[in-house]
Parts: C-alpha cells; sequence; structure tokens
C-alpha cells in the first residue's frame, strides 16, 4: 500500500505544493454548501442501477473464482506451497472482500440505485453476509456524518482532551506500545464498536449496535434494528453448517482470516480519514455542517483505490455529499477542488507511514494558546507539559 501517483496535494495562493500538515482554513468558508454542488456536473448525482450492479457482481466473480481455487486445489497442495498460496487467497479475499463491503456501506447511503428498498435489500445480504447488522450501521453512520467535526455530536473517533487520557496512556506512549495498540485496534476495534460502542460517542447507558433498545435508535427504528440482527443471526447460522460440514479450521481459512481483513480496512481506512494533525475539531460555538464534512482528508492507497470503489481518495466528497455513486465520485472531486482551495485536504503519505506518524502525532485536542475565545480545537502530542 502507498501512493498509488494518482494524487496530489492541492497548491497554496502562491502555486506551492501544499504540505502535508499544513493546518486547513477553520474560519466559515466563502463558498456555501450549493456552491458547492452548483461545481459539481448534474450527471454525477445520477446513479444507475445496471452500473452498480456491474461493480458488485464483478467482485463477486472475483470472490467465488478464489473460493473455487482454495476450495479446489489447495487441499492437494504440496505442504510447502500452503503458506504461499493461503495468505494470497486472504489477502485477494480481505482487499475485494472491503470492496463489497464498501458497496453495502453506499448501500446505507442510498447510492446504489434511486429505488430505497432495492438499496435495503442489497445492503442488508452484503452487510450480513460479513456480520455487519446493516440498519443499525446505516443509522449510526448517518448520525456520523450529520455530525461530522462536532465534539459533542459526532458519533465516532470522537478525541479526547487532555485532561480525557487515560492514566495508562503513557506508558503507551512508545513504539512498543503503539505497535500493540494499534495491532488491537485493528483486529478488534470494528466488533468492539458494534457490540459495546467503543470509541463511539458517550451515552448515559450500555449501547450496542445490536440492542433495539439502545440509545442509538428512536422508537420508529427498532424494527430495523431486529431486521438487522436476524440478517447477522441468519448469516451466522449458515456459517455454523459450513463449520459442521467442513471442520471449524477450513471455516476460519475460507471466511475468518478474510473477515478479520475486511475488519482491519473498515478501522484502518475510517480512522486516517479522521486522523490527521491538519484538521480542526469544533465544539458547539464553531461547528457547522459544512466545516464539519471538510474536517476530512483523502488519502492514497495505490491500486486498492479502485478496490475500495474510491472510498478512500474521494472522503471529503463523500462527507459533503454522501449519496453520490462510487463510480462518479473521483470526477465530483476533481470538480470541487479549485472551488475548496486550501479548505480540500488531502495527504499520499504511504498508508503504513502514515498510520504510524498520525497515530503518534494525533493524541488529544485543544486549543491553540491565543485562540482560548474560540471552540476551535488542533490534535497535539506532547504529553509532559
Amino acid at each position: 500500500m502507498g501512493a498509488g501517483g494518482n494524487m496530489s496535494s492541492p497548491a497554496t495562493k502562491t502555486g506551492e505544493k501544499k504540505s502535508h500538515l499544513q493546518r486547513v482554513p477553520s474560519a466559515k468558508p466563502p463558498f456555501t454548501l450549493g456552491d458547492v454542488k452548483k461545481a459539481i456536473p448534474p450527471h454525477c448525482f445520477q446513479r444507475s442501477l445496471i452500473r452498480s450492479f456491474y461493480y458488485l457482481i464483478k467482485d463477486l466473480i472475483i470472490i467465488s473464482i478464489t473460493y473455487y481455487i482454495a476450495a479446489t486445489y489447495f487441499p492437494s497442495l504440496p505442504y510447502p506451497l500452503t503458506y504461499l498460496a493461503w495468505p494470497a487467497y486472504w489477502v485477494i479475499q480481505g482487499c475485494v472482500g472491503t470492496g463489497i463491503w464498501v458497496i453495502g456501506h453506499e448501500c446505507g447511503h442510498h447510492g446504489f440505485s434511486d429505488h430505497q428498498w432495492v438499496d435495503d435489500t442489497v445492503g442488508l445480504i452484503l452487510h450480513s453476509a460479513q456480520l455487519t447488522p446493516f440498519f443499525s450501521w446505516k443509522i449510526s453512520h448517518r448520525r456520523h456524518h450529520a455530525n461530522t467535526g462536532s465534539l459533542e455530536n459526532d458519533e465516532v473517533y470522537i478525541p479526547r482532551f487532555k485532561s480525557k487520557l487515560r492514566w495508562y496512556y503513557k506508558y503507551l506512549d512508545n513504539p512498543v506500545g503503539r505497535v500493540g495498540v494499534l495491532a488491537f485496534t485493528l483486529l478488534f476495534a470494528w466488533p468492539l464498536y458494534l457490540v459495546f460502542n467503543i470509541s463511539g460517542k458517550k451515552y448515559e447507558r450500555f449501547t450496542c449496535h445490536y440492542d433495539p433498545n439502545s440509545p442509538l435508535y428512536s422508537e420508529r427504528e427498532r424494527l430495523q434494528i431486529l431486521i438487522s440482527d436476524a440478517g447477522v443471526l441468519a448469516a451466522t447460522y449458515v456459517l455454523y453448517r459450513v463449520a459442521l460440514a467442513k471442520g471449524f479450521t477450513w471455516l476460519v481459512c475460507i471466511y475468518g482470516v478474510p473477515l478479520l481483513i475486511v475488519n482491519g480496512f473498515i478501522v484502518l481506512i475510517t480512522l486516517l480519514h479522521h486522523t490527521h494533525a491538519s484538521l480542526p475539531h469544533y465544539d458547539s460555538t464553531e461547528w457547522d455542517y459544512l466545516r464539519g464534512a471538510l474536517a476530512t482528508v483523502d488519502r492514497d492507497y495505490g491500486v486498492l483505490n479502485k478496490v475500495f470503489h474510491n472510498v478512500t481518495d474521494t472522503h471529503v466528497l463523500h462527507h459533503i455529499f454522501s449519496y453520490i455513486s462510487h463510480y462518479h465520485a473521483m470526477e465530483a472531486t476533481n470538480a470541487i477542488k479549485p472551488l475548496l482551495g486550501e479548505y480540500y485536504q488531502v495527504d499520499d503519505t504511504p498508508i503504513l507511514k502514515a498510520l504510524w506518524r498520525d497515530t503518534k502525532e494525533c493524541i488529544y485536542v485543544e486549543k491553540d494558546e491565543g485562540s482560548q475565545g474560540r471552540g476551535v480545537y488542533w490534535y497535539k502530542y506532547k504529553l509532559d507539559d
């Protein structure tokens, strides 16, 4: 993973290349949401059912062919070759599986087709197959989009204040500690978020995406949560039957490890979109929808940008207009860059390097000295002052 050569840092008004860590403006922008919409070609807002299914079917064909090869030929491979074959299978299934999850996520934003029932049906099937509760995630994720960058109301990846850091954090502020935290985060953060709302907005009582009575949901949304739970339970039952027929080890190799990779990519992608030293966070005195939507960063995953249907390198656009289909996202992003100017942030730092840097330097948020009257907060990392 790394820079694929398809992205470039925006230039400043003087024509010089903007530094990846140069702060984006936090003042109210000189353009409106309507101005941004007018800058995008009208056809980018059109959804094509045929085109959406084309991308989905293509991913499913790759998944099916890879599964067929593993199920048919891997058992007869000479023993040493299995050490190469299975990791290759896991990487392909995990990466393409992430693309399928992204399509399910797009269904949740009504970006798959013009028909809500089609989007909900396809999204429910795809996400349930990957043990993601579709409607539950759709609802909480919609709240995240509606409140991005708000310290009080965002749903996930809400930075801590320095005074709220855990007592043990200083013991993790070293290379060994960071490696451990990153490994735990990539492996377990996604299921822990769904089950226990880890890293999510704090509520007064137990919060779980599988609980229809969770404070995440209103009374009229309870039935949708039950439907999501039924979808995950149905998928779990199928997996149980596969384990009985083929064995638990077979299930882990065919499904379990690729699912862990998908979960890891979900966390990696979303973490890096919302964790960057150049991005502001706002309290209620400063926050508004447009500035919050602009408080995210596009990243470059090289060839995986296409595998992940450009959710990685068009995320700023996605937060402004989340219902634009992924196959229009790059054109729409290029259309709004000149208007956004310095408000648009892109970082083509190789992903693993960016992950290490940003998780090291984005520890907590606080106001700058001399701007205590404004509700704008920036990431800081010094723990000894």
